[in-house]
């Protein structure tokens, strides 16, 4: 009963190498010692670390306040497992799309506008880790907002707000001070569609991590990843109860057919 298992070097913080299993292993190894079943695992990797450089693309605005700015960042990369289009093709398209109109329109915002595309997400947060670290204290007081925008076009999607505040979460992050106005400001656009919307936490999964670390207030929205979609979500969206909200998360499926363009389009209003 050989358990299939992947060996990576992954950067995360650190030069600590990381060796991680499926979760197909994984849940394999949890049933079978559930049974009481003694579980012997001989582990094997042959491993080389290679650095491999990454750059985040930033684009501002040339007006709007300087001393009040709105970082609104999306990442680039994927996993080398899949194409990455809902994650975070759906994300990144929505946010070059706002900027594109934005100056088509020629809408002068009151506050000056990052546009941020992360580099190396799916290795730790990397690009948008760096991005925070190499701002100086006067550049962090700077940075009104942080607007994360991750897995917008999930087929089996929900309407999610990451929760500011908390009121709806246990055990997660609370946003700093500002975050509960950011959901607000999503709540608000979701209501004047007539759409039902959900909170999410800050589960520390996406790029808006390294800015509520220094304080920064953040939100942003989701339409679901690998979790199986509930009955009660299912009455509530539509779709198919147990289920992930994305089957194709991590996987080579995630093509441009894996994107649910209802959502999508809903979710870039919400964006805008």
């Amino acid at each position: 009963n050989r358990l299939a298992l992947i060996g990576s070097s992954i950067a995360f913080f650190s030069p600590i190498p990381v060796i991680d299993a499926t979760f197909g292993a994984g849940a394999e190894l949890a049933d079978r010692l559930s049974r009481g079943e003694a579980v012997v695992l001989n582990v094997r990797t042959d491993t080389e670390l290679v650095p491999v450089p990454t750059s985040n693309v930033i684009a501002v605005s040339r007006v709007g306040r300087d001393d009040r700015r709105v970082v609104v960042g999306g990442h680039l990369d994927s996993v080398p497992a899949g194409p990455g289009i809902n994650n975070n093709g759906s994300g990144t398209a929505a946010i070059l799309e706002v900027a594109l109109q934005m100056a088509r329109l020629e809408i002068e915002p009151l506050n000056r506008m990052v546009f941020a595309f992360w580099g190396a997400e799916e290795r730790g947060l990397l690009g948008s880790a760096h991005y925070v670290d190499q701002l100086s204290d006067n550049e962090r007081d700077r940075v009104l907002a942080n607007l994360n925008f991750d897995m917008i076009g999930s087929p089996n999607h929900g309407n999610f707000i990451y929760d500011g505040d908390g009121s709806a979460t246990e055990n997660a992050p609370v946003g700093p001070p500002g975050s509960a106005e950011i959901e607000q400001v999503f709540i608000d656009a979701f209501e004047r569609m007539g759409l039902p919307h959900d909170p999410t936490p800050f589960s520390g999964r996406s790029d808006y991590g390294p800015f509520i670390q220094v304080g920064i207030p953040a939100g942003g929205l989701f339409t679901g990843a690998e979790q199986p979609k509930s009955a009660a979500m299912a009455e509530r969206y539509g779709g198919e109860a147990d289920i992930p909200f994305d089957p194709c998360y991590h996987r080579s499926c995630d093509t441009i057919e894996n994107v649910n363009w209802r959502a999508l389009d809903a979710m870039g209003d919400a964006v805008a």
